[in-house]
């Protein structure tokens, strides 16, 4: 069970190597962690933050999901570090990539959504813990540890959404809608056009056209309007920043 701003013991899997674990002459070998973050200005804040100690080292930094998977099949970072707003692929897309590659890796999403949708759908597709950007700066050193050892991590103010509104939980898992279609709906939720995700998601616009007809046949919207009150009671926030 996983405490309010603390950590639990994650289920099932073993952890990967952890801090500490290895040793070279007497000193402690840093948690390695891939950065990943589409504004370069924000991955040096938190990479300075992160380093901040000495236990842990951020050995790449990637700004999309393509490069992020790259660096991550060539450096084996301990852990992954993910926003989900990235240019194109999604963050949890390309962490479902990364899992399906190898199921042991520790991904924890980093991100600006303080939505319980968010969260749940980062932990349903297989992230070990979820940390929001206003969360206080030890936080996200404090979850890169619990995570590296194998536990969940939480930030409080996330965790207390999730307890208080499971209701949005259930819809989520009643939507029907699939991984594709929920970032469309993220997208559309912004104002962006169907060509505009086209662009952002590498996907054909008559795709795209597609995916927008059957979330709307899911969700029960024969409108934008309706569609845009329904993504709202489902936690999608127009006004939350990429």
């Amino acid at each position: 069970m996983t405490k309010t701003g603390h950590s639990a013991p994650g289920g099932g899997s073993s952890a990967p190597a952890t801090a500490g674990a290895d040793r070279r002459g007497g000193a402690q070998v840093p948690v390695s962690v891939l950065l990943v973050d589409d504004h370069a200005v924000v991955r040096e804040g938190y990479k300075r933050l992160l380093e901040k100690r000495g236990d842990i080292a951020v050995t790449g930094e990637a700004a999309n999901a393509t490069d992020a998977y790259d660096l991550f099949c060539k450096l084996a970072p301990q852990v992954v570090v993910m926003d989900i707003a990235l240019p194109g692929v999604s963050g949890i897309d390309a962490m479902r990539r990364m899992l399906a590659r190898e199921p042991q890796t520790r991904v924890l999403i980093f991100s600006m959504y303080e939505d319980a949708i968010y969260a749940n759908r980062s932990l349903r597709a297989g992230a070990c813990g979820y940390v929001t950007k206003a969360s206080a700066p030890n936080v996200l050193v404090e979850a890169v540890h619990a995570v590296t050892h194998g536990k969940r991590y939480i930030s409080a103010d996330i965790a207390q959404k999730l307890a208080l509104r499971n209701v949005v939980a259930d819809a989520e898992a009643n939507d029907g809608l699939s991984a594709r279609e929920f970032e469309v709906l993220r997208l559309l939720v912004q104002g962006l056009s169907v060509r505009d995700i086209a662009q952002s998601m590498g996907l054909n616009p008559k795709t795209v056209a597609n995916h927008q007809s059957a979330i709307k046949q899911k969700l029960g919207a024969d409108t934008a309007v309706q569609l845009l009150r329904i993504a709202e009671s489902l936690g999608l926030d127009p006004e939350k920043p990429t």
